[in-house]
């Protein structure tokens, strides 16, 4: 499957009959909300683990050196949170561009981290049969990788800093994510792309 995955995301899922989507954020979806929304709350979807698996030839990047982005692999039992925002249909043409780098739009049901309750929700996935996938690696592999990355929208670095960041303002312990930033933070500045 092509890393960009806008046409096949608007063919798999038209929306255009919804009045609003709830979409979940696991990686700088939790962050950065460049887009307007009607509604956001801290939630969780159970069946999923975030991983730094993915390439960003686009965001954090560039094709002929990609960075290490996030996305989910599946596992049972296991619970990911993150943020849900509730958008209008038309918010899609911006997000699907945002997200093409190998991404695809899945429903899923999302639990709201802050109360009893739940909504079907979309959440885009990279799966190891897109061109831009890279697979597992040690944390400390994954670590070295984001400290050499930069893209357009920044050092790869960033992007992982942010995202825990996030996460403890959330009260949420990724192992994944926090294990990577404590081998990211043993690199040398002098190593990382300024």
């Amino acid at each position: 499957m092509s890393h960009n995955t806008i046409a096949l995301n608007k063919q798999r899922q038209p929306l255009d009959h919804l009045e609003s989507v709830w979409l979940f954020g696991y990686g700088s979806l939790i962050y950065k909300a460049d887009f307007e929304y009607l509604q956001r709350r801290p939630a969780f979807i159970w069946g999923w683990q975030r991983r730094f698996w993915q390439g960003s030839h686009d965001h954090r990047g560039t094709p002929e050196a990609p960075g290490r982005v996030a996305t989910l692999i599946e596992k049972p039992g296991a619970r990911c949170a993150g943020m849900a925002y509730k958008v209008t249909p038309d918010t899609f043409e911006h997000l699907d561009h945002r997200e093409k780098n190998g991404y695809l739009r899945v429903f899923t049901a999302l639990h709201w981290l802050d109360e009893p309750g739940e909504a079907e929700g979309l959440v885009y996935l990279a799966s190891a049969d897109n061109e831009a996938w890279l697979g597992p690696a040690t944390e400390a592999e994954i670590a070295a990788h984001i400290a050499r990355s930069e893209g357009p929208s920044g050092p790869n670095s960033e992007y992982l800093l942010k995202l825990a960041e996030a996460l403890r303002e959330l009260d949420e312990h990724d192992e994944h994510v926090f294990a990577i930033e404590q081998e990211l933070i043993k690199i040398p500045a002098d190593n990382l792309p300024e």
